[in-house]
C-alpha cells in the first residue's frame, strides 16, 4: 500500500535539478519531461528528450533546427513549440500530420498539407483556388471548409 510519503518522494526524485550529463540523459531517456529539470541542456540531451517525446520541445531551452525537425518528426504538433519555424520544419511536421497546419505560423506550407490532409482546409486563413483545389482533390468532403468566394 502506497503512502504519502512514498508520493512525496516520488515527487522529489521527479523535481531533482540534474547537473551531470550522464544522469541528465538516463532521466530523460527514461522520462523526456525530466527535461524540465536540465540544468545544463546539450544538444544530445535535448535530441534525446525529444526522440522520446516531441513534446518535451517545450522544455528545451535553446531550439536548433535539428532538434526541432525530430520533435516534429516524433509528434507533428509539437511545432505549436518550434520558436523559430523554418520552412522545411513547417513542411516536415504538416507531411507527417496535415492537422499540424494549425501550428503553422506562414502560409507557404498549405500546399503541402492540403495535399496530406484535404480537412487541414479548415485551418488555411488565406485561400488560394489552387490550395482548395488540392484540398478537394484529397478529399471531397473539405469542400465544406472552401471559402464562399469561390462560389460566386
Amino acid at each position: 500500500m502506497e503512502t504519502l510519503q512514498d508520493y512525496r518522494s516520488q515527487w522529489e526524485q521527479a523535481t531533482t535539478i540534474y547537473k551531470n550529463e550522464d544522469e541528465a540523459l538516463a532521466a530523460v531517456e527514461q522520462n523526456a519531461y525530466a527535461l524540465r529539470y536540465v540544468r545544463n541542456q546539450t544538444e544530445t540531451i535535448c535530441l534525446a528528450a525529444v526522440e522520446q517525446n516531441g513534446y518535451a520541445l517545450q522544455y528545451v531551452s535553446t531550439q536548433t533546427e535539428a532538434i526541432c525537425l525530430a520533435a516534429v518528426k516524433k509528434n507533428s504538433h509539437a511545432l505549436q513549440y518550434v520558436r523559430k519555424q523554418t520552412e522545411a520544419i513547417c513542411l516536415a511536421a504538416v507531411e507527417q500530420d496535415g492537422e499540424a497546419l494549425q501550428h503553422v505560423r506562414e502560409e507557404a506550407i498549405c500546399l503541402a498539407a492540403v495535399k496530406q490532409n484535404g480537412y487541414s482546409l479548415r485551418y488555411v486563413r488565406e485561400q488560394t483556388e489552387a490550395i482548395c483545389l488540392a484540398a478537394v482533390k484529397q478529399n471531397g468532403y473539405s469542400l465544406q471548409y472552401v471559402d464562399r468566394k469561390f462560389f460566386e
